[in-house]
């Protein structure tokens, strides 16, 4: 990876934003890769702003590679103030623009988010009542997909050779 790329990845590692579960979340969104065993979640919240019904905050978890983690971090600042229309008119490469351009075998990050971030505003689900706990990332993929809680959007990903 070029070193200008890697200081950015690096800076966003050591100082990730919007990381870690949301208590009370509008939306929550899984993607993950079995080609890479990367798994992105994120949690969205919205507020009513000029009328209009706005991403408040967004927050994730991954068990994936620096990049996605970056990358992650990078689009919950993003789409902060778009709508979920708006939002999900962004490409992952647009979620991954201040990182600069990525290296093919690093695209399935940008992949990731962006199917994180689809599947909680194309499909919002069930959130945990207040003081009932939702789980963490890890303990809802141990329990099994059949209870409806977790969706997970497998990427069409080429084969790696």
């Amino acid at each position: 990876m070029e070193d200008d790329l890697q200081k950015k990845i690096t800076e966003a590692i050591r100082n990730p934003k919007n990381m870690g579960e949301m208590k009370g979340a509008d939306a929550i969104g899984t993607a993950g890769s079995a080609d890479c065993g990367d798994l992105v979640r994120m949690w969205v919240k919205f507020k009513e702003q000029d009328g209009r019904k706005v991403i408040d905050q967004a927050t994730f978890q991954s068990f994936g590679c620096e990049t996605a983690i970056a990358v992650a971090s990078l689009a919950t600042e993003l789409i902060k103030g778009k709508t979920a229309e708006e939002a999900l008119k962004m490409s992952g490469q647009e979620l991954a623009k201040d990182l600069g351009p990525l290296p093919p075998m690093k695209i399935h990050c940008t992949q990731l988010v962006e199917g994180a971030l689809r599947s909680a505003l194309g499909q919002p689900q069930k959130t945990a009542a207040p003081g009932e706990k939702s789980g963490s990332l890890l303990e809802n993929f141990s329990q099994s997909s059949a209870s409806g809680k977790v969706r997970v959007v497998p990427l069409n990903e080429p084969k790696k050779d």
